[in-house]
Protein backbone atom coordinates (compact mmCIF):
# COMPACT_ATOMS: atom_id res chain seq x y z
CA UNK A 1 0.00 0.00 0.00
CA UNK A 2 1.55 3.26 -0.91
CA UNK A 3 1.03 6.34 0.98
CA UNK A 4 1.42 9.90 -0.17
CA UNK A 5 3.87 11.44 1.84
CA UNK A 6 3.38 15.16 0.83
CA UNK A 7 0.15 15.96 1.92
CA UNK A 8 -2.75 14.07 3.93
CA UNK A 9 -5.78 11.84 2.60
CA UNK A 10 -8.56 14.90 2.52
CA UNK A 11 -11.82 13.27 1.65
CA UNK A 12 -15.31 15.37 1.38
CA UNK A 13 -17.19 12.50 3.36
CA UNK A 14 -18.22 12.92 6.95
CA UNK A 15 -16.71 10.77 9.48
CA UNK A 16 -17.80 7.44 10.03
CA UNK A 17 -18.69 6.55 13.15
CA UNK A 18 -22.17 7.90 13.46
CA UNK A 19 -23.15 6.54 10.29
CA UNK A 20 -22.30 3.18 12.11
CA UNK A 21 -24.01 4.24 15.68
CA UNK A 22 -27.22 4.57 13.70
CA UNK A 23 -26.76 1.24 12.12
CA UNK A 24 -25.83 -0.60 15.23
CA UNK A 25 -28.53 1.21 17.21
CA UNK A 26 -31.40 0.20 14.50
CA UNK A 27 -29.91 -3.51 14.04
CA UNK A 28 -29.52 -4.13 18.17
CA UNK A 29 -31.35 -1.27 20.09
CA UNK A 30 -30.12 -3.33 23.12
CA UNK A 31 -27.05 -2.25 22.88
CA UNK A 32 -28.17 0.96 24.76
CA UNK A 33 -28.13 -1.40 28.03
CA UNK A 34 -24.48 -0.86 27.67
CA UNK A 35 -24.50 2.68 27.88
CA UNK A 36 -23.69 3.12 31.80
CA UNK A 37 -21.48 3.91 34.19
CA UNK A 38 -18.49 1.97 36.04
CA UNK A 39 -17.41 3.01 39.01
CA UNK A 40 -14.99 0.22 39.42
CA UNK A 41 -12.82 2.55 36.99
CA UNK A 42 -11.84 5.06 40.27
CA UNK A 43 -10.98 2.01 42.27
CA UNK A 44 -8.21 1.09 39.55
CA UNK A 45 -7.29 4.41 39.19
CA UNK A 46 -6.48 4.47 43.22
CA UNK A 47 -4.85 1.16 43.08
CA UNK A 48 -2.73 2.49 40.10
CA UNK A 49 -1.62 5.99 41.75
CA UNK A 50 -0.97 3.85 45.13
CA UNK A 51 1.37 1.91 42.93
CA UNK A 52 3.07 4.59 41.52
CA UNK A 53 3.98 6.79 44.78
CA UNK A 54 5.05 3.33 46.49
CA UNK A 55 7.43 2.71 43.62
CA UNK A 56 8.60 6.37 43.82
CA UNK A 57 8.98 6.03 47.89
CA UNK A 58 11.07 2.55 47.12
CA UNK A 59 13.52 4.51 44.44
CA UNK A 60 13.70 8.13 46.47
CA UNK A 61 17.19 7.12 47.65
CA UNK A 62 18.55 5.14 44.89
CA UNK A 63 21.15 5.96 42.11
CA UNK A 64 19.00 8.71 39.59
CA UNK A 65 19.55 5.74 36.56
CA UNK A 66 17.63 2.94 38.25
CA UNK A 67 14.37 5.02 37.47
CA UNK A 68 14.94 4.70 33.57
CA UNK A 69 14.46 0.87 33.27
CA UNK A 70 11.88 0.49 36.37
CA UNK A 71 9.96 3.38 34.89
CA UNK A 72 10.29 1.78 30.89
CA UNK A 73 9.60 -1.61 32.05
CA UNK A 74 6.86 -1.36 34.79
CA UNK A 75 5.36 2.71 35.46
CA UNK A 76 5.00 3.14 31.54
CA UNK A 77 2.19 0.62 31.73
CA UNK A 78 0.64 1.78 35.72
CA UNK A 79 0.92 5.47 33.75
CA UNK A 80 -0.95 4.57 30.77
CA UNK A 81 -3.75 2.59 32.48
CA UNK A 82 -3.77 5.76 34.53
CA UNK A 83 -4.15 8.20 31.45
CA UNK A 84 -6.76 5.79 30.39
CA UNK A 85 -8.77 6.19 33.32
CA UNK A 86 -9.14 10.30 32.65
CA UNK A 87 -10.06 9.30 29.43
CA UNK A 88 -12.82 7.25 31.02
CA UNK A 89 -13.78 10.36 33.27
CA UNK A 90 -13.32 12.66 30.07
CA UNK A 91 -16.35 10.95 29.05
CA UNK A 92 -18.64 10.89 32.59
CA UNK A 93 -18.41 7.18 32.44
CA UNK A 94 -17.30 6.66 36.13
CA UNK A 95 -19.80 8.42 37.99
CA UNK A 96 -23.12 10.33 37.41
CA UNK A 97 -21.89 13.96 38.15
CA UNK A 98 -19.48 15.96 36.15
CA UNK A 99 -17.69 17.16 39.26
CA UNK A 100 -17.39 13.57 40.57
CA UNK A 101 -15.57 12.29 37.19
CA UNK A 102 -13.40 15.79 37.26
CA UNK A 103 -12.25 14.65 40.25
CA UNK A 104 -11.77 11.26 39.28
CA UNK A 105 -9.21 12.52 36.41
CA UNK A 106 -8.13 15.23 38.26
CA UNK A 107 -6.73 12.24 41.01
CA UNK A 108 -6.22 9.90 38.10
CA UNK A 109 -3.43 12.92 36.82
CA UNK A 110 -1.56 13.00 39.49
CA UNK A 111 1.97 10.42 39.05
CA UNK A 112 1.60 11.82 35.40
CA UNK A 113 3.31 15.09 36.86
CA UNK A 114 1.77 17.34 34.38
CA UNK A 115 -1.65 18.91 34.55
CA UNK A 116 -3.36 17.62 31.28
CA UNK A 117 -6.54 15.81 32.46
CA UNK A 118 -8.90 18.19 32.22
CA UNK A 119 -7.45 19.78 29.56
CA UNK A 120 -7.33 16.56 27.79
CA UNK A 121 -11.13 16.10 28.24
CA UNK A 122 -11.85 19.59 26.41
CA UNK A 123 -9.67 18.47 23.33
CA UNK A 124 -10.29 14.93 22.99
CA UNK A 125 -14.52 15.67 22.92
CA UNK A 126 -13.56 17.94 20.07
CA UNK A 127 -12.05 14.89 18.69
CA UNK A 128 -14.76 12.97 18.59
CA UNK A 129 -17.21 15.43 17.58
CA UNK A 130 -14.91 16.66 14.77
CA UNK A 131 -13.02 13.87 13.50
CA UNK A 132 -10.47 14.80 10.89
CA UNK A 133 -10.89 18.43 10.88
CA UNK A 134 -7.69 20.25 11.47
CA UNK A 135 -8.42 22.96 12.93
CA UNK A 136 -10.59 21.29 15.75
CA UNK A 137 -9.05 17.75 16.04
CA UNK A 138 -6.02 18.24 18.25
CA UNK A 139 -5.42 14.40 17.60
CA UNK A 140 -4.23 15.18 14.00
CA UNK A 141 -0.39 16.02 13.26
CA UNK A 142 0.30 19.50 12.42
CA UNK A 143 1.18 20.42 8.76
CA UNK A 144 5.06 21.27 10.49
CA UNK A 145 5.21 17.91 12.29
CA UNK A 146 4.04 15.12 9.24
CA UNK A 147 6.68 17.67 7.35
CA UNK A 148 9.80 17.56 9.42
CA UNK A 149 9.20 13.99 10.23
CA UNK A 150 7.84 12.67 6.71
CA UNK A 151 8.46 8.95 6.78
CA UNK A 152 12.29 8.94 7.79
CA UNK A 153 12.58 6.27 10.62
CA UNK A 154 15.09 8.28 13.12
CA UNK A 155 12.39 10.97 12.76
CA UNK A 156 9.35 8.99 13.62
CA UNK A 157 11.53 7.98 16.61
CA UNK A 158 12.37 11.42 17.47
CA UNK A 159 8.58 12.40 16.86
CA UNK A 160 7.28 9.64 19.34
CA UNK A 161 10.05 10.25 21.58
CA UNK A 162 8.45 14.11 22.02
CA UNK A 163 5.21 13.12 21.46
CA UNK A 164 4.16 14.69 24.56
CA UNK A 165 5.54 17.86 23.73
CA UNK A 166 3.94 17.58 20.00
CA UNK A 167 0.62 16.59 21.66
CA UNK A 168 0.87 20.35 23.65
CA UNK A 169 1.58 22.06 21.38
CA UNK A 170 -1.21 20.92 18.35
CA UNK A 171 -3.98 22.61 20.95
CA UNK A 172 -2.62 25.95 20.19
CA UNK A 173 -3.95 25.41 16.40
CA UNK A 174 -7.50 24.54 18.33
CA UNK A 175 -8.02 28.24 18.55
CA UNK A 176 -12.13 28.17 18.62
CA UNK A 177 -11.55 25.46 21.64
CA UNK A 178 -11.95 26.59 25.37
CA UNK A 179 -8.30 25.87 26.40
CA UNK A 180 -8.61 27.19 30.05
CA UNK A 181 -11.87 27.01 32.15
CA UNK A 182 -12.18 26.30 36.21
CA UNK A 183 -11.51 22.99 36.28
CA UNK A 184 -8.49 23.06 34.07
CA UNK A 185 -7.55 25.86 37.06
CA UNK A 186 -8.45 23.18 39.47
CA UNK A 187 -5.92 20.67 37.89
CA UNK A 188 -3.13 22.13 37.63
CA UNK A 189 -3.53 23.68 41.87
CA UNK A 190 -3.85 20.30 42.85
CA UNK A 191 -1.42 18.64 40.31
CA UNK A 192 1.22 21.20 41.86
CA UNK A 193 0.58 20.66 45.39
CA UNK A 194 0.80 16.74 44.50
CA UNK A 195 4.11 17.45 42.73
CA UNK A 196 5.23 19.68 45.43
CA UNK A 197 4.09 16.86 48.20
CA UNK A 198 6.40 14.61 46.48
CA UNK A 199 9.59 16.57 46.45
CA UNK A 200 9.40 17.54 49.45
CA UNK A 201 8.71 14.14 50.82
CA UNK A 202 10.58 11.48 48.93
CA UNK A 203 12.89 13.87 46.86
CA UNK A 204 13.50 14.49 43.16
CA UNK A 205 14.34 10.80 42.24
CA UNK A 206 10.84 9.99 43.15
CA UNK A 207 9.57 12.64 41.32
CA UNK A 208 12.22 12.14 38.02
CA UNK A 209 10.50 8.53 37.83
CA UNK A 210 6.78 9.49 37.81
CA UNK A 211 8.13 11.95 34.90
CA UNK A 212 9.64 9.14 33.05
CA UNK A 213 6.72 6.73 33.45
CA UNK A 214 4.69 9.41 32.08
CA UNK A 215 7.00 10.25 29.60
CA UNK A 216 7.72 6.55 28.07
CA UNK A 217 3.91 5.48 28.44
CA UNK A 218 2.93 7.75 25.58
CA UNK A 219 6.06 8.24 23.66
CA UNK A 220 8.93 5.94 22.36
CA UNK A 221 7.59 2.76 23.75
CA UNK A 222 5.56 0.15 22.27
CA UNK A 223 2.85 1.30 24.20
CA UNK A 224 3.21 4.45 22.45
CA UNK A 225 1.84 2.45 19.13
CA UNK A 226 -1.32 2.92 20.46
CA UNK A 227 -1.57 6.65 18.93
CA UNK A 228 -0.53 5.10 15.66
CA UNK A 229 -3.01 1.78 15.87
CA UNK A 230 -5.74 4.46 16.58
CA UNK A 231 -6.62 6.88 13.34
CA UNK A 232 -3.03 6.07 10.97
CA UNK A 233 -3.82 4.22 7.84
CA UNK A 234 -1.72 1.74 8.27
CA UNK A 235 -3.59 -1.30 6.67
CA UNK A 236 -6.17 0.59 4.22
CA UNK A 237 -6.24 3.60 3.03
CA UNK A 238 -10.25 3.67 3.14
CA UNK A 239 -9.99 2.22 6.87
CA UNK A 240 -9.96 5.85 9.14
CA UNK A 241 -9.75 3.99 12.54
CA UNK A 242 -8.48 0.72 13.87
CA UNK A 243 -9.34 -1.44 16.77
CA UNK A 244 -6.28 -3.58 18.65
CA UNK A 245 -7.47 -6.97 19.45
CA UNK A 246 -4.74 -7.96 21.95
CA UNK A 247 -2.97 -9.64 25.56
CA UNK A 248 -2.37 -5.70 26.65
CA UNK A 249 -6.13 -4.40 26.62
CA UNK A 250 -6.43 -6.45 30.03
CA UNK A 251 -4.13 -4.15 31.21
CA UNK A 252 -5.19 -0.72 29.97
CA UNK A 253 -8.64 -1.34 30.01
CA UNK A 254 -9.47 -2.09 26.78
CA UNK A 255 -8.35 1.30 25.04
CA UNK A 256 -7.65 -1.25 21.93
CA UNK A 257 -11.10 -1.23 21.17
CA UNK A 258 -11.28 2.10 19.13
CA UNK A 259 -13.91 1.45 16.52
CA UNK A 260 -16.64 0.45 19.07
CA UNK A 261 -15.31 3.77 21.25
CA UNK A 262 -15.84 6.02 18.73
CA UNK A 263 -19.10 4.47 17.71
CA UNK A 264 -20.42 4.79 21.36
CA UNK A 265 -18.84 6.50 23.79
CA UNK A 266 -21.38 6.50 25.84
CA UNK A 267 -20.16 2.91 26.55
CA UNK A 268 -17.50 2.41 29.40
CA UNK A 269 -14.57 0.13 28.76
CA UNK A 270 -15.73 -3.02 30.44
CA UNK A 271 -18.68 -3.24 28.32
CA UNK A 272 -16.76 -2.56 24.75
CA UNK A 273 -16.05 -6.41 24.00
CA UNK A 274 -19.97 -6.65 24.33
CA UNK A 275 -20.83 -4.15 21.80
CA UNK A 276 -18.60 -6.08 19.68
CA UNK A 277 -20.07 -9.42 20.40
CA UNK A 278 -23.45 -8.08 20.38
CA UNK A 279 -22.87 -6.40 16.37
CA UNK A 280 -19.87 -8.58 15.57
CA UNK A 281 -21.17 -7.90 11.63
CA UNK A 282 -20.56 -4.64 11.97
CA UNK A 283 -16.79 -5.04 13.19
CA UNK A 284 -14.77 -8.64 11.87
CA UNK A 285 -15.25 -7.24 8.49
CA UNK A 286 -12.90 -4.43 9.29
CA UNK A 287 -8.98 -4.47 9.73
CA UNK A 288 -7.98 -4.57 13.04
CA UNK A 289 -4.21 -4.77 14.82
CA UNK A 290 -2.80 -7.51 17.12
CA UNK A 291 0.47 -6.55 18.21
CA UNK A 292 1.58 -3.25 19.52
CA UNK A 293 4.79 -4.03 19.57
CA UNK A 294 4.74 -5.57 16.03
CA UNK A 295 3.30 -1.96 15.14
CA UNK A 296 5.58 0.08 16.80
CA UNK A 297 8.44 -1.29 14.68
CA UNK A 298 6.35 -1.36 11.61
CA UNK A 299 5.50 2.70 12.27
CA UNK A 300 9.40 3.41 12.47
CA UNK A 301 10.79 1.18 9.71
CA UNK A 302 8.02 0.97 6.84
CA UNK A 303 8.78 3.76 4.91
CA UNK A 304 5.09 3.50 3.46
CA UNK A 305 3.72 5.03 6.87
CA UNK A 306 4.40 8.74 7.72
CA UNK A 307 2.56 11.62 9.75
CA UNK A 308 0.84 12.09 6.66
CA UNK A 309 -0.73 8.60 7.12
CA UNK A 310 -4.27 10.35 8.22
CA UNK A 311 -7.24 11.01 6.57
CA UNK A 312 -8.61 15.02 6.83
CA UNK A 313 -11.86 16.69 6.15
CA UNK A 314 -13.40 19.86 6.01
CA UNK A 315 -16.68 19.38 6.64
CA UNK A 316 -17.82 19.63 10.08
CA UNK A 317 -20.86 18.18 9.87
CA UNK A 318 -23.69 19.40 12.15
CA UNK A 319 -22.19 19.71 15.07
CA UNK A 320 -21.52 23.07 17.28
CA UNK A 321 -18.60 24.08 19.12
CA UNK A 322 -20.80 24.31 22.02
CA UNK A 323 -22.26 20.74 22.10
CA UNK A 324 -20.20 19.38 24.53
CA UNK A 325 -22.23 16.02 25.13
CA UNK A 326 -21.60 12.11 23.99
CA UNK A 327 -22.34 12.31 20.18
CA UNK A 328 -23.72 8.71 20.62
CA UNK A 329 -26.44 9.65 23.00
CA UNK A 330 -27.76 12.82 20.48
CA UNK A 331 -28.07 9.80 18.11
CA UNK A 332 -30.29 7.51 19.91
CA UNK A 333 -32.12 9.40 21.93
Amino acid sequence: MAQRISSFVEVDTTEPHRIRTRQIVKAHPEVKQLMTRNPTTFLIGVACVSAQVLLAYLLRNQAWYWTLPVAYLVGAFFSHTLFVVIHEAAHNLVFKKLWQNVAVGIIANFPSVVPTAISFKNFHIKHHVFQGVHELDADLPDWYEARLIRNYSLGKAIWLFFFPLFQVIRTVRCREVAAVDRYVVANFVAQVAFDVAIVYFFGWTAMLYLFLSFWFSVGLHPLGARWIQEHYLTLDPRQETYSYYGPLNGINLNVGFHNEHHDMPSIPWNNLPKLKAVAPEFYEPLLHHTSYTKLFFRFLFDQEISLFSRITRKARGRATLQDNSTPDLQLVK
